[in-house]
């Protein structure tokens, strides 16, 4: 992987963390740069990250989307999961576990709005997850990313963990991947897409799936990956693979080429983030922990 160490290095060197140059620093980037950075060793670098994401965390114990913007709180999970992050690195701070405790606890007392099911309605609205924003119906991602922050966290017991995973088996479509959260409109079908597909397949690594929906969401990435996707579709793809032991076997070659035509127009933080995260493959540490195959250091 020759792209690599160009990656990190970039990464390792960004004082903002943003979605694209030029813009503020936003928690999401800031969040996934920091798991990259410790995963490759980077300690020194990730924990100045790690320490921005308590800066912009509120008092309630949610994260902001970025610095301007303390709601809505969905990026909340993201920073969960760098936090922990840390906890097998010698730069392992205890304010990150106070963190952790704080964004758990509003994490699990946010919840969707209740939407009446309705013989028009393609996906089961009585089922809990997490809204963009506060007040409004769950969606795929936003439960998707607090559901990997509770099994990083040792609540992958917890209900509302449990609650997330039948959603997202749910949410995906029948005919294999997922769209933004919703399924069927008007009686038709949504078209599946490679990024929404990849974070759900990447949150549900290791569940068990009678439905079959798992399995035709896993043949989806592998009929629509390749060496042209977009540099965060392919990563989030890919990692969703990953939690499924699933990888084809031309992924570092994609990745290798999503990385050329990224580091060529002056990769964003959050590009640079994901490639590090997917070039780790079965390694990567947002695959939960059974998946994984490495145990986790128990919280103190």
């Amino acid at each position: 992987m020759d792209y690599l160490d160009t990656v990190l290095r970039r990464l390792a060197a960004s004082d903002l963390c943003n979605y694209h140059p030029g813009l503020p620093a936003a928690t999401e980037p800031t969040a996934l740069a920091a798991i990259a950075l410790f995963a490759h060793g980077r300690d020194t670098q990730a924990a100045r990250l790690a320490d921005r994401l308590l800066e912009m965390q509120n008092r309630d114990g949610s994260v902001g989307v970025d610095r301007l913007d303390q709601t809505p709180g969905w990026a909340t999970g993201w920073s969960v999961l760098a936090w922990r992050a840390s906890q097998s690195s010698p730069v392992f701070r205890i304010e990150y576990v106070q963190g952790i405790d704080l964004a758990l606890q509003w994490i699990l007392d946010t919840q969707g709005a209740l939407v009446e099911q309705t013989d028009e309605t393609g996906h089961d609205t009585t089922m809990l997850g997490w809204p963009w924003v506060d007040g409004t119906h769950s969606w795929l991602e936003p439960t998707a990313m607090n559901y990997l922050a509770l099994r990083h966290t040792n609540r992958g017991g917890h209900p509302r963990a449990r609650e997330a995973q039948r959603l997202l088996v749910n949410r995906l479509l029948q005919s294999g991947g997922c769209n933004y959260g919703n399924t069927v409109v008007f009686g038709q079908e949504l078209r599946p897409h490679v990024q929404p597909t990849g974070l759900c397949l990447l949150a549900l690594g290791g569940e068990q799936d009678t439905t079959g929906r798992i399995g035709r969401a896993i043949d989806y990435l592998h009929g629509e990956l390749s060496d042209r996707t977009t540099t965060a579709s392919m990563c989030y793809g890919l990692m969703g693979l990953a939690a499924h032991d699933a990888l084809p076997a031309e992924s570092d070659d994609w990745l290798q080429a999503a990385a050329g035509r990224s580091l060529a127009r002056d990769a964003s933080s959050y590009h640079l983030a994901l490639l590090a995260l997917a070039a780790l493959g079965n390694d990567c540490p947002l695959l939960p922990p059974k998946t994984a195959g490495r145990s986790q250091p128990a919280l103190p």
